[in-house]
């Protein structure tokens, strides 16, 4: 099984997509834009975008801000799309970039941003449930350690990037 979530990636974040400029956060779709938890001053994430695919696996990314003085944790994620998310990493192995999940969970520094990328950190979506199309709106919400859960709505785009195919044993 671990074999099946390490995925080779190579020439990754060299590129970055075009995303949709609207700050989105754990308010509903109608409130995009408003902080998480519907006060001032909490984790956010800016242009959230999901890579689109016809089956098996795929991604989530954007900026998550945090505009408070400590430190935020995020340990999970969850949408309606895949009955298994996970945050995930990509690092350099013996020369080889690969994928695997993220120990400890992705910090957001205080007063800072955390890009999730292609070719970085992301959050993964594995046995995705139907194809993702462009332009779908894909719900998520993602656990903060110790604190509020941040929700969003991200739209599906097609990405070549460095031509990341976020299946199981494909070599890039």
């Amino acid at each position: 099984m671990l074999a099946a979530a390490l995925v080779t990636v190579t020439a990754c974040g060299a590129q970055q997509a075009e995303q949709p400029s609207q700050a989105v956060s754990s308010a509903s779709p109608a409130q995009a834009g408003a902080p998480a938890s519907g006060r001032a001053g909490v984790l956010s994430i800016t242009d959230p975008w999901v890579k689109t695919t016809k089956k098996g696996m795929t991604a989530a990314f954007g900026t998550l801000v945090n505009p408070t003085d400590s430190d935020i944790t995020i340990v999970s994620g969850s949408t309606p799309l895949s009955s298994r998310v996970e945050l995930h990493e990509v690092v350099d192995s013996g020369g080889k970039m690969i994928m695997r999940p993220k120990e400890g969970g992705i910090v957001v520094p205080a007063r800072g941003t955390h890009e999730l990328r292609p070719g970085g950190d992301h959050i993964m979506l594995m046995d995705v449930t139907e194809e993702v199309k462009p332009g779908v709106r894909v719900p998520f919400t993602l656990t903060v350690k110790g604190g509020s859960p941040l929700e969003f709505t991200a739209v599906g785009k097609d990405f070549a990037g460095g031509r990341e195919d976020y299946q199981p044993g494909m070599k890039h």
